[in-house]
């Protein structure tokens, strides 16, 4: 039995299916087009992130501020056990928390282990659980790792810095599970409250030496 198609039936497309199909095809293309910028921007401009904690977050968070390829640094909580803690209780030493901050950075920039050198600096990593007059498990030294390659990046850049210490280094290098976002007024604490007498005290003399260091690195 021959099997025969239906003769096709010719499509007669009313005055106004041009314009529409016009309409379609810009608002693709402006779609497509904005689609491929945005790809474009997410692979040239990749922000990569570390997790630090030496001490109080406010000196630490003043310091890397201040590093060029620095996009934002945040204050938080990371290494303990409670979910969602408070200042109050992070304070208490309950928790197993410890005060860190969390840095966006470019890597065309600087990189994260020019980051980890200025840590060392910002800091005394050969106290165990305290910095100076803070003192608490919360103000331990620790490098909270998210990939392996910071893993080893860190414990090359620790190996690197007890060469030049005298006295050993406690620093911890764990694997980052949570990063809690410290309370409001705790951003830009330095920046905002420069005349705050722990500002004034503690922070400013970290602040203006290591300005001097990056004045003195770019001539």
């Amino acid at each position: 039995m021959l099997l025969t198609c239906h003769p096709p039936r010719r499509l007669v497309p009313s005055p106004g299916v041009p314009v529409l199909l016009s309409l379609v095809l810009l608002v693709a293309g402006a779609l497509a087009a904005v689609a491929q910028t945005k790809t474009m921007n997410n692979s040239t401009n990749q922000l990569e992130v570390a997790t630090l904690g030496g001490g109080c977050f406010w000196c630490t968070e003043a310091v890397f501020q201040m590093l060029p390829g620095v996009k934002s640094v945040t204050s938080g909580y990371a290494g303990g056990m409670k979910e969602n803690p408070t200042y109050k209780e992070v304070c208490a030493g309950n928790t197993g928390h410890a005060e860190v901050i969390q840095i966006q950075y470019d890597p065309k920039v600087v990189s994260y282990e020019k980051l980890l050198e200025t840590f060392w600096e910002a800091h005394d990593p050969t106290t165990l659980n305290r910095q100076g007059a803070d003192t608490g498990t919360q103000y331990r030294s620790i490098i909270l790792y998210s990939s392996e390659a910071q893993r080893t990046a860190a414990e090359k850049s620790r190996a690197a810095a007890q060469k030049v210490l005298g006295r050993p280094i406690v620093t911890e290098i764990v694997p980052l599970k949570k990063f809690y976002k410290a309370e409001g007024y705790h951003q830009d604490y330095y920046r905002d409250n420069p005349n705050q007498p722990y500002c004034r005290m503690v922070i400013r003399p970290k602040v203006e030496k290591f300005e001097k260091k990056l004045k003195a690195a770019q001539h």
